[in-house]
């Protein structure tokens, strides 16, 4: 591992594995570990503070949606960013955030339009602050809540793993692509949900969740060595 890892405090209802699952997901999705960078069982366990067996669970069910590689008698390794993985799970967003989003549109409470319209306002302030790693936590939150709120939260579970080969894309994106344009999506998506306007919701969603293909030559040249070989 080349740099360290944010390691956050274990919830105390987790169990060794969770824990390492969620400190590996987090630190794979912000890049703290590196596409290609090799990872060692022994160092993991030492930074996160547990014993090396619920590490090794945790890289072998990273290992079954393709995002670490374990080469018998090589070690582990995080997974390079693969396009076609990242279409599946863009595929998989659009269709079920589209899904969601006209569920929402059907009419939520007041107070469960005010948590959106509260979590709109504090990415507004951490864009204005640039702080792009709380900005994309916010982002994270905004979509989970959108399941959370048409009661659909284990779909949202169900499609953790893959949806990493995305979340991946995205935080790569913040460092060559101006992220405001995160804030104005979620605006347009919220409005939609105070309107019941399904369609527009629809619309909104599907532009925030395909707008990366823009920048696809853009990253892949400047970042080619997270990239794997087409």
């Amino acid at each position: 591992m080349v740099r360290a890892m944010n390691v956050k405090k274990r919830d105390g209802s987790e169990t060794g594995r969770e824990y390492v699952l969620r400190i590996l997901k987090e630190n794979i999705v912000m890049l703290e570990l590196e596409p290609g960078s090799r990872i060692s069982e022994n160092e993991l366990a030492a930074e996160i503070g547990v014993s090396r067996t619920p590490v090794r669970e945790a890289l072998i069910e990273l290992s079954k949606s393709k995002i670490v590689e374990i080469y018998p008698q090589r070690g582990s390794y995080v997974s390079r960013i693969d396009w076609g993985l990242v279409e599946e799970a863009q595929f998989m967003r659009v269709t079920l955030e589209k899904a969601v989003i006209r569920l929402a549109c059907q009419g939520l409470s007041e107070e469960k339009l005010e948590v959106l319209e509260k979590n709109v306002k504090l990415q507004q302030f951490y864009i204005d602050n640039n702080d792009i790693k709380e900005l994309l936590e916010l982002d994270n939150e905004f979509h989970k809540e959108l399941f959370v709120l048409t009661n659909k939260v284990h779909i949202h579970r169900l499609m953790d793993n893959m949806i990493l080969h995305f979340d991946r894309l995205r935080t790569l994106r913040t460092k060559a692509v101006d992220q405001r344009y995160v804030v104005d999506d979620h605006v347009a998506i919220l409005d939609a949900v105070r309107r019941r306007d399904p369609d527009k919701g629809e619309r909104e969603m599907e532009l925030h969740l395909t707008r990366h293909e823009i920048d696809k030559d853009i990253l892949r040249n400047k970042y080619p060595q997270y990239f794997k070989e087409e």
